[in-house]
């Protein structure tokens, strides 16, 4: 890999994200939000704000069963490193016919939108503002050193739920999920034709 550092790339930033790829995003919502098929790991201190902001959530449920708070997280236990409290727990996933693979994570809705973010865009909030970390970062990675960086593009659009497609045109990751980046990092990347 041959790619100059870019100005100001915090080492949080795996280099490989300044690479073109012939890739792009999916295109949700027609995707179904098939990514979103086997839940997600979230932080313990993120689960305490969600269960904290649990009434301004529950009417963005559409199962009568999913809109009790005790019934969204799993109680299994892993430490990551990564994580805020070093701690993560499974959102849980229910059976879900009409998705792919036949399950769903407990927040993800019939119109492959997630209660968490419609909930924080009714209360006036960003978007992101429930959604765990990991959903954020997705399809994004951390490495073993902690940096946000992305698997091997061929293993990602082998993958029929990845949120990342074949491309013509080859992009930079860093310029595919600007947003994401920005939002976790407060990075604010150049673009390739200001480097």
């Amino acid at each position: 890999m041959d790619v100059s550092v870019p100005q100001g790339w915090p080492a949080r930033l795996d280099l490989i994200l300044a690479q073109p790829m012939p890739i792009q995003r999916c295109d949700w919502p027609r995707c179904g939000a098939a990514c979103c098929f086997q839940g997600v790991w979230v932080d313990e201190t993120e689960i305490a704000d969600i269960l904290q902001n649990a009434a301004h959530i529950q009417p963005f449920l559409e199962e009568a069963d999913d809109r009790d708070p005790s019934h969204w997280f799993l109680p299994t236990r892993e430490p990551d490193p990564h994580s805020l409290s070093g701690w993560v727990r499974p959102t849980r996933v229910r059976a879900a016919p009409w998705h792919y693979q036949g399950t769903r994570c407990i927040f993800l809705r019939r119109d492959a939108k997630c209660a968490l973010q419609l909930a924080a865009e009714a209360a006036g909030e960003h978007p992101w503002r429930w959604k765990p970390f990991y959903c954020i970062l997705h399809p994004l990675d951390l490495d073993d050193q902690g940096r946000i960086t992305l698997a091997p593009w061929p293993e990602l659009i082998a993958e029929p739920a990845s949120c990342v497609r074949p491309a013509e045109q080859p992009q930079r990751p860093v310029d595919l999920f600007r947003e994401e980046i920005r939002y976790l990092t407060g990075y604010e990347p150049p673009k390739a034709a200001e480097e």
